[in-house]
């Protein structure tokens, strides 16, 4: 993989992150949360992407109760305030967001407390699911045991400005850890990205890092390998995933264009740029 980018000192966060190469990127997180104020990748509110999909119901999103009457656990890393995982919670899913700092873990907690009306249940059949924040970096096993959950223990994971946001060196172990995290099942796991930001000039540094459709495709359906980026930024090779991906590799089983996303997720025009992506492990 070519090195990433140099940062652009004229900008804070990028100037920010030089300091925190590599695995160090949690400290890097963490430090920003500790300083409060305007968090550049908070919306205040869910992806109405994400709430499309799970109003929507395809079959490619696993039942928030599964037929034996147990909640199906949902997993938001590097969740923000927590709004994606109160949303998940609302449609019956018991719902786990994971940051970086204990200022994180607290702002998700007072956005819980808020009660918006987004976070009402959405189905009186199937109910409310529990909500859990945890401070951990996604990498370790620790947060796993604080919670209770083992490795392949969620049937859902949601990926949005996780992906972007972390040096693009750790993008192959990146991609492991959801092999390692989603449940073992084809038919009960489901890894959810929302793509963005994918107009990015891929030699722009960042973060947020340009993450177009072909990044997601290489590294998922080759986890834990090292995947050729060319002097352009670009994945060698193309968009679809390897016919030779290896047997761990996930398999994308949908992609398309949402109707509705958040207004950075378009371009100029006001065109939706963001893609949704699903992943299922092969059969």
């Amino acid at each position: 993989m070519t090195p990433p980018p140099s940062p652009d000192p004229k900008l804070p966060v990028q100037a920010h992150f030089a300091k925190y190469p590599g695995a160090k990127y949690v400290d890097g997180w963490s430090s920003l949360w500790d300083k409060g104020g305007n968090l550049p990748w908070d919306r205040g509110i869910p992806n109405p992407a994400l709430e499309d999909l799970l109003a929507l119901g395809a079959d490619t999103v696993p039942a928030p109760v599964a037929e034996d009457g147990q909640r199906r656990k949902a997993l938001v890393p590097g969740c923000g305030r927590g709004v994606d995982v109160l949303l998940l919670a609302s449609f019956g899913f018991d719902a786990y967001g994971l940051e970086c700092s204990a200022a994180a873990v607290a702002a998700c907690r007072a956005e819980e407390a808020k009660n918006h009306g987004w976070q009402q249940v959405r189905d009186e059949n199937v109910g409310k699911g529990k909500v859990f924040f945890v401070r951990g970096d996604f990498f370790d096993d620790a947060w796993l045991k604080e919670i209770g959950v083992p490795r392949k223990g969620f049937d859902l994971i949601y990926d949005y400005t996780f992906f972007c946001a972390l040096n693009p060196e750790l993008r192959p172990s990146w991609a492991l850890r959801h092999t390692e995290l989603l449940a073992s099942s084809p038919a009960a796991g489901s890894l959810i990205c929302l793509e963005s930001p994918r107009g990015k000039d891929p030699l722009a540094p960042g973060p947020p890092f340009a993450s177009p459709s072909e990044a997601y495709a290489a590294h998922l359906s080759r986890p834990g390998e090292t995947i050729r980026y060319g002097d352009d930024g670009l994945v060698v090779g193309g968009a679809d995933p390897s016919p030779e991906a290896a047997a761990a590799g996930l398999e994308r089983v949908a992609h398309w264009q949402p109707e509705r996303t958040h207004a950075v997720g378009r371009d100029e025009n006001g065109v939706v740029d963001d893609r949704i992506s699903i992943w299922r492990r092969r059969e």
